[in-house]
């Protein structure tokens, strides 16, 4: 069987199945009826992901989220982690860590290739993590253009089904919705952080054009590759 080929033509029923439908029903359906016990959420606990959390918890609050710690992370994101965990009482927060230390034994990978340290650190680690999952949620959004501008809300991927339920939100929605449910926010925003990453690429930015302005300031990459895109699933570019 072509688990390839079958995972796009589930995705395209899906995509046909739920249009228009609105992001907290489509997530129900996601987790309770499409794949019960085999979706999962990755969440960067970035300067948004506290919304998609918070539409999950309202479906279930047991969701898996699975958590990178890449071992450069800002303190302030790893508190963050806990804040949102308590405050939405999400009961299967997965962090992640299991890069090989032998092959950056000083940590200093990323300051000459960063491509190999995302893989190192969140592009491997994560395929480990979701062999028993047949989905994957995730927070991202049109209105962060570069390769996300034209992302489908549901797309397959080597075999995987891809989902981001909340990939058509303007700026102004996300921003509503964070006061609506009164979500607390990534304590680095309030330092110039539009988006928050590892430490050693991210920068404050204020470019408002461009909310990934801060990542990887400087290069080309805009992209740690852990969630690869069906038109670039060549290309280890595609968000975090």
């Amino acid at each position: 069987m072509d688990l390839d080929l079958t995972a796009r033509q589930r995705a395209a029923s899906l995509n046909r199945q739920y249009q228009g439908v609105g992001s907290e029903e489509f997530l129900r359906a996601i987790v309770q009826d499409e794949f019960p016990g085999r979706v999962a959420i990755v969440s960067s606990f970035g300067t948004e992901s506290a919304l998609l959390l918070a539409l999950a918890a309202r479906v279930s609050r047991d969701i898996p989220i699975i958590f990178l710690d890449t071992g450069h992370h800002f303190p302030e994101t790893l508190a963050y982690r806990d804040v949102v965990q308590r405050r939405l009482g999400l009961t299967d927060v997965r962090t992640i860590r299991a890069w090989d230390a032998d092959r950056d034994p000083d940590a200093t990978l990323w300051q000459f290739d960063t491509d190999a340290c995302c893989s190192l650190r969140k592009v491997e680690p994560l395929q480990a993590a979701i062999s028993e999952f047949d989905a994957l949620i995730s927070g991202r959004k049109s209105s962060h253009g570069a390769l996300r501008r034209f992302m489908p809300r549901i797309e397959a991927v080597d075999g995987l089904i891809k989902l981001d339920p909340i990939a058509d939100w303007s700026p102004e929605q996300v921003e509503e919705a964070f006061e609506a449910l009164d979500l607390p926010r990534h304590p680095l925003i309030a330092h110039g952080y539009r988006s928050v990453g590892c430490r050693p690429c991210t920068a404050p930015a204020d470019n408002v054009q461009d909310p990934r302005a801060g990542r990887w300031a400087g290069q080309a990459k805009t992209e740690c590759g852990i969630h690869r895109t069906g038109r670039a699933a060549s290309a280890l570019h595609a968000a975090c």
